[in-house]
């Protein structure tokens, strides 16, 4: 059975996958007035990654530790349109977990918090770096991520805080990964910051992107997502209707590249002019593309890296004991690098209505990374997590008895790691799937992490639209093209203009507010 819906004068655009890139497609189609699209998705519901779930003991949890904040007016208007007042606003209080103290985040500019030895051999070794007499001479020099903490942070930073941190979160030795993915994620400073905050013993908080945020009143981070469903033509259960332009539980088995047909699990077909992909890039090459495909397209996606994700949450029927909202951990007593208190972000997150601040629930989100290099045994990740929150000193050894929910996730794509060849990987792959009117977008589709979170996410979604729609040209996704015969050396990677941005854009928003940014931050890698 093949499915295909006709118009005169419009190319039939497919979209796999209904998470924030495929959902910002397609919501950008419909305002477009485009009709002859479909968006497939695999799953029963819409979301991805963002997608939020509620256990049987009423609280919600998250696949990650997502908060708002945008680089864009365009998804400002969409959270706008979709949400309306239906939010909370929450001021950002994150801190460092180690030596048995919480050291306000980012960590490099607060080390006159950690005991006065390792204080002095961090601020030593800052200053041997930065004055040009580490082993890594400058930044500028650095060839991977690993030399670059070396040279920005010095010996003492790096060995006790940015090297175990960072494996914990990516689950790859960071002379893996690239340094160009770090823009202002990664929060730098000269040694005479640090220096005068150790002196004079005063605390430095004010960097990030996201010292204001927004959250969802109800549903968690996947309540924007849903509501998209029904721009779509969804019912607001999630149900599709005959006009849908959603379609749940289709399962991609292949793509006929030479054909342009995508094949289901359940036997139909859909005919494509243009394909937006968003399935991980790796998969899309090697397990689903037939034809004429060559061997160095699937040998060379196969070299993308990634981590999967161990999402643990942890209910417990007592008062919230901390108005922290999440914390970084990069000791070995704990597997997890992140822990949220989720519940904080709304009073609706755990069973109770909280909006008087005296439900008796609170939650904690805990994520553990994990790979080839890092492996993890899932079937003990759960008791493990409770056992770190005890060692990281989150939950007293009383509070087990009033545990009511462990909730547990896995995420075999979590993060897209910014491998060393990575860039030059894209530069072959992207521009041959283009010129067969494949785009793959997305967190997984694009594997640029540092334009990963939900907004450029959406945002790629919706720039592609415009450009296979208007011919306007995409800047999230920070490449520029150039056309050769065969598709190679094709695309050349640029920094986007927002990728990774880190500056915290001010947007007059109501009366009762201040200044707010909206969208998702998803790590504070550099702590």
């Amino acid at each position: 059975m093949t499915t295909t819906t006709q118009r005169s004068g419009e190319p039939r655009i497919l979209i796999i996958g209904a998470g924030p890139t495929g959902l910002g497609a397609g919501y950008r189609l419909k305002e477009l007035g485009y009709r002859n699209f479909t968006l497939y998705e695999s799953l029963p519901y819409i979301g991805g990654l963002s997608h939020s779930f509620r256990d049987e003991a009423g609280f919600t949890w998250d696949i990650g530790g997502h908060v708002m904040f945008s680089h864009y007016t365009y998804y400002d208007k969409c959270f706008e349109t979709l949400m309306g007042e239906e939010y909370t606003l929450n001021d950002r209080e994150s801190w460092v977990r180690m030596c048995d103290r919480w050291i306000p985040y980012p960590f490099q500019n607060n080390i006159r918090r950690l005991p006065k030895e390792l204080a002095y051999e961090c601020m030593a070794g800052l200053i041997r770096a930065q004055t040009g007499r580490g082993p890594i001479k400058s930044h500028q020099e650095a060839r991977n991520f690993g030399e670059f903490i070396d040279a920005v942070f010095g010996e003492g930073i790096a060995k006790c805080f940015m090297r175990p941190y960072n494996f914990k979160v990516w689950a790859h030795p960071p002379e893996m990964m690239n340094k160009q993915w770090i823009g202002e994620r990664v929060a730098v400073l000269d040694f005479e910051r640090a220096l005068k905050n150790l002196v004079l013993e005063q605390d430095d908080y004010g960097w990030g992107p996201n010292n204001r945020f927004k959250f969802p009143l109800k549903g968690g981070t996947g309540e924007f997502y849903r509501r998209f469903g029904p721009v779509l033509g969804l019912r607001e259960d999630g149900s599709e209707t005959p006009e849908s332009h959603i379609r749940l539980n289709k399962k991609v088995t292949r793509i006929d590249v030479d054909a342009k047909v995508v094949h289901f699990a359940d036997g139909t077909s859909d005919r494509y002019d243009r394909l937006i992909s968003t399935k991980p890039l790796d998969r899309l090459c090697n397990d689903t593309l037939t034809g004429q495909v060559p061997a160095w397209l699937k040998t060379e996606s196969a070299r993308l890296l990634h981590s999967g994700g161990h999402m643990v949450g942890v209910g417990i029927k007592r008062p919230c004991p901390s108005t922290k909202s999440w914390m970084y951990f990069p000791e070995s007593n704990c597997p997890f690098y992140r822990v949220t208190y989720l519940s904080n972000y709304s009073p609706f997150m755990t069973p109770a209505d909280n909006t008087r601040g005296d439900a008796p629930f609170y939650s904690l989100l805990c994520e553990t990374s994990t790979s080839a290099h890092k492996p993890v045994d899932a079937s003990m990740i759960v008791e493990e997590t409770v056992r770190g929150l005890e060692a990281a000193g989150l939950l007293e050894p009383e509070e087990h008895r009033d545990i009511v929910s462990l909730w547990h996730h896995y995420a075999e794509y979590s993060y897209p790691t910014p491998s060393v060849e990575r860039d030059e990987i894209l530069s072959k792959v992207i521009p041959w799937l283009e010129q067969r009117g494949i785009y793959s977008r997305g967190r997984f589709g694009m594997w640029k992490y540092e334009v990963a979170n939900t907004d450029h996410s959406l945002m790629q979604g919706v720039e592609c639209v415009n450009r296979l729609v208007l011919g306007e040209p995409e800047t999230t996704i920070g490449v520029v093209y150039r056309i050769t015969e065969d598709g190679r050396e094709a695309a050349v990677h640029e920094r986007s203009p927002v990728a990774g941005s880190g500056e915290k854009r001010l947007v007059e928003v109501k009366p009762r507010e201040e200044t707010v940014v909206i969208g998702e931050e998803e790590t504070g890698v550099g702590g």
